[in-house]
């Protein structure tokens, strides 16, 4: 569904993606996790035609990104990280002029449906400028869905909003595996990236440094931790087992000792040697 290969992009004398070797496969929830500035939007930019790569090349559904612009943008939805509704409209006239944009026959059920499944029926008619900002993301994900297209790109979707709203949107985004539409989604949080994704890639500095299951890459560094803290600083030590974590802490002595499951915070930090910014 999307092929990346040595995918390149230069600012100057700064290097905002590193060579980006990629597969993602049709129907896969995909998540770039990183921090900020890691190049995971700079990535997206490229994926949706908005950014002209300096190097390597890309396909997606089978287009070539640099060739091809007008095919991929036909078969692909986009929700950026700024809210770009037209806050002069009401949502369902949000989505009615989308799917007109992309020349559909009878956009109307399909706004009234996409409604219905965005939470949003109700306030259908009102203007946007009312709407939470929970709505609006919801509303943003919609338009972006309304025209089916086959891949979704998702950057940063949940980013400010609170706990209870963005557990909504997750389930929006599980519920698009049932439309057959594939998802490449961007985060920085951690928690979303494990609900959401079947694969995850990690990026950092602008490359690709690990990409796998957040399973796998939990087991990659060892499926349990032992914390141990002296004189106010902490020390993580992995282990592939409870048990080796268990004698290992038995020979600590003095020390503050905490055992507990490895998280794909745990993967991030050891494979890009620091902390996300949340």
């Amino acid at each position: 569904m999307i092929q990346c290969s040595n995918l390149c992009r230069a600012f100057g004398k700064r290097t905002a993606v590193n060579n980006l070797t990629l597969a993602i496969e049709p129907g896969e929830i995909f998540g770039l996790l990183g921090p900020n500035g890691a190049g995971k939007t700079t990535t997206v930019r490229m994926l949706t035609t908005l950014l002209h790569p300096t190097g390597g090349s890309a396909q997606v559904a089978g287009f070539d990104i640099i060739k091809e612009p007008e095919q991929v943008k036909k078969c692909i939805g986009y929700s950026p990280q700024e809210i770009n509704l037209d806050r002069d409209l009401s949502g369902y006239q949000n989505l009615l002029l989308h799917g007109m944009l992309h020349r559909m026959t009878s956009p109307q059920k399909q706004c009234e449906q996409l409604l219905a499944w965005a939470g949003i029926e109700k306030q259908a008619h009102d203007i946007i400028r009312h709407y939470s900002g929970g709505m609006q993301r919801r509303l943003q994900i919609a338009r972006a869905v309304m025209h089916d297209p086959q891949i979704l790109f998702l950057d940063e979707p949940t980013v400010g909003l609170d706990p209870q709203i963005r557990r909504t949107i997750w389930e929006l985004i599980r519920s698009l595996q049932g439309r057959r539409i594939g998802v490449l989604l961007t985060t920085h949080y951690i928690e979303e990236a494990e609900q959401l994704c079947s694969r995850v890639g990690i990026m950092n500095k602008g490359k690709l440094i690990a990409c796998d299951t957040p399973s796998n890459l939990k087991q990659a560094i060892g499926s349990w931790i032992v914390e141990a803290q002296d004189n106010g600083s902490a020390d993580y030590h992995h282990f592939p087992d409870k048990q080796a974590a268990h004698e290992y802490a038995r020979e600590q002595q003095h020390k503050i000792i905490r055992i507990r499951e490895s998280t794909l915070e745990d993967a991030f930090i050891h494979f890009a040697g620091e902390r996300f910014d949340a």
